[in-house]
């Protein structure tokens, strides 16, 4: 990823972990512009993943040394956590902007340029509109391609240890 400053604008952040918006107050102001909303980086992160693991074509998504981490830390009691929906996943979150960086694996035969403009519109039209953050940049690293007869560790199948 990019520095933060010239990627996704977060001059005086009151929390680097989240983006707020600010509303008018007082007794005149509308009820949906008293307080503020905050969202958090994680909550990106989940909306962008699960955005991008509906387009048709994407098998996964991280990375295989990602994936493999994943598969471990959800065996382990209590290590899960949600983690699965964002891994492969990074945010950035400003005040109102927000950078994705994916990591997907694809499905063998799709077309790889279509299924990123796929993931891109996606995750643009469902951050912008579950957040409210405009999204000024999906990079995606297609990680790997999936054949048919490849098994996932994680699936079923005996390993050698058990």
């Amino acid at each position: 990823m990019t520095d933060t400053t010239t990627r996704v604008e977060s001059a005086g952040r009151p929390d680097a972990g989240a983006s707020t918006r600010k509303g008018r107050t007082g007794a005149g102001a509308p009820a949906e512009t008293r307080g503020k909303t905050t969202v958090a980086d994680g909550a990106v992160a989940k909306i962008a993943g699960m955005a991008a693991r509906e387009v048709p074509g994407i098998h996964n998504l991280g990375g295989g040394m990602a994936r493999a981490f994943g598969s471990v830390r959800e065996r382990v009691p209590g290590g899960g956590g949600g983690g699965g929906v964002t891994r492969g996943v990074k945010v950035e979150v400003g005040e109102r902007q927000a950078a994705v960086d994916l990591d997907i694996v694809v499905e063998y035969g799709v077309s790889i340029v279509d299924v990123a403009r796929d993931v891109r519109s996606n995750v643009i039209s469902a951050v912008e509109r579950m957040a409210g953050l405009e999204v000024v940049e999906v990079n995606i690293a297609v990680d790997d391609v999936h054949l048919p007869d490849e098994e996932e560790e994680s699936e079923g199948g005996e390993g050698r240890v058990t």
